[in-house]
């Protein structure tokens, strides 16, 4: 019997081994990057977030699962349901519980439940009830605190203005207070990254480039003991990300890396476009987080 997803994060974390997780806003972009993870000997986890078919070409949930179920190779790989928001980015309620139990039903290894834009305690009650019906089925939670921005339009401070402040930032205390009463088995941290920009007006443009509050995640992790996720991992130096799983933060969360070079290239010829995301995803897995051979560790 293969290992959980959890299973296999909490090895990860033991071994301080980054998990990248991809985020797949079209279908054709799936099969390079198993290809690419097969071939470097990577573990990571193969992604698709409500918005990667609301706003962009990944079809649907089913739809995404069948694509994964037919190029994924399980040595390396596994099928995670990303940002499922409890209010999402144009600040509209979601239905969530039944898109979390579709996806369970479909074959998605673990799912988030995100109630960052909710009071604490109303993000604790969604997410508990997350986790109440994904642990039933074997399936693990992450979940998320603190204000990852970027999806909205703009940003408003400007990225300075947020990171010096802190504005969003996830507090220690209530992270510790949030596992306790969730149960939730991941927790999306803030600690100065922001998603890609996947409005019209700023999706195309060059992602501002973050920084990590090392200090501040240090503060975090030393409290709880659950493996923790960065969102927005494209364009944060590599030293800030090496320190940050060297720090508990295992899973990291890229998108625009990918996203953009295949958006600039399919139309023109899609067979180049699928290289050009295979291309990469190797380079970021070989150079950029260095993790070259971890499914040898990861999932043996």
């Amino acid at each position: 019997m293969s290992a959980s997803t959890n299973e296999l994060l909490q090895k990860a974390r033991k071994n301080q081994i980054a998990v990248p997780g991809f985020n797949i806003p079209y279908l054709p972009m799936f099969e390079p990057i198993v290809q690419a993870l097969r071939d470097s000997h990577s573990f990571g986890l193969i992604m698709v977030a409500r918005l990667e078919w609301t706003k962009f070409e990944a079809g649907s949930l089913t739809a995404v699962a069948e694509e994964y179920h037919r190029v994924m190779d399980e040595r390396f790989t596994r099928l995670h349901l990303d940002h499922i928001p409890v209010i999402d980015e144009d600040n509209l309620r979601v239905d969530y519980l039944p898109i979390i139990r579709n996806a369970i039903e479909a074959g998605y290894q673990s799912v988030m439940i995100d109630g960052s834009r909710l009071p604490l305690a109303d993000n604790i009650a969604a997410t508990r009830s997350v986790v109440e019906l994904a642990h039933a089925a074997g399936v693990a939670v992450e979940g998320e605190l603190g204000a990852v921005m970027g999806h909205e339009d703009g940003l408003t401070p400007s990225y300075e203005e947020i990171y010096a402040s802190g504005k969003g930032f996830t507090n220690p205390a209530e992270a510790k207070q949030f596992i306790q009463r969730t149960g939730v088995d991941w927790l999306s941290v803030a600690v100065g990254s922001i998603h890609g920009a996947i409005s019209k007006a700023f999706k195309d443009q060059k992602k501002v480039q973050a920084r990590l509050n090392i200090p501040h995640l240090r503060s975090i992790s030393e409290i709880v003991d659950i493996p923790l996720v960065l969102h927005g991992g494209t364009g944060i130096p590599k030293q800030y990300i090496l320190d940050a799983v060297r720090h508990g933060c295992i899973k990291i969360n890229i998108g625009t890396a990918l996203r953009q070079p295949y958006e600039q290239t399919r139309f023109r010829s899609p067979g180049k476009a699928q290289q050009v995301v295979y291309d990469t995803a190797m380079t970021l897995l070989r150079d950029e987080l260095n993790i070259t051979g971890s499914a040898k560790i990861i999932n043996p």
